[in-house]
């Protein structure tokens, strides 16, 4: 039988040397030390999946964009520990914790620890652009204590 565009991406330890290290925005939207590879869904072969699956690492103090999307996130954290703030409540997470991000929620994540904070991020193939908050979205986020210690816009 065979393998019909199958394929295996193969990792050293935290990262996939045939799969590009690419910045995580290059938008000019605020985040610090993060970084992205997209490992399946890309390919040629990969048209079937109607699937992107991503790893992000953040380094110690980084943090992704705040941001909204009308499309949802599934993500499985693999390395570290760290924060992230889904719309007014933060919480802590740590490998193989699963986050779902619901669509229009608000969210970023950081880096806590001495080591790189890891996640694998699974989003649809078609989907919208991220949308940055307006200034009454942020005061209103900033109205929750928790959100205005950590929130970096």
């Amino acid at each position: 039988m065979s393998k019909q565009g199958s394929r295996i991406v193969r990792s050293d330890g935290f990262s996939w040397p045939q799969v590009a290290l690419r910045e995580y925005k290059t938008d000019h939207s605020p985040f610090r030390d993060i970084t992205r590879r997209t490992l399946l869904g890309e390919g040629i072969d990969e048209g079937g999946l109607d699937a992107l699956v991503r790893y992000f690492e953040v380094q110690p103090g980084g943090y992704s964009t705040l941001e909204r999307h009308q499309h949802p996130h599934a993500v499985v954290i693999i390395r570290g520990r760290g924060r992230v703030i889904l719309g007014d409540q933060v919480e802590q997470v740590a490998a193989f914790d699963c986050v779902y991000v619901a669509p229009q929620c608000f969210h970023q994540f950081h880096a806590d620890g001495e080591e790189p904070f890891g996640f694998l991020c699974m989003v649809s193939r078609e989907r919208d652009r991220p949308l940055l908050p307006t200034e009454q979205e942020l005061k209103q986020l900033r109205s929750v204590e928790a959100v205005a210690r950590l929130l970096k816009v």
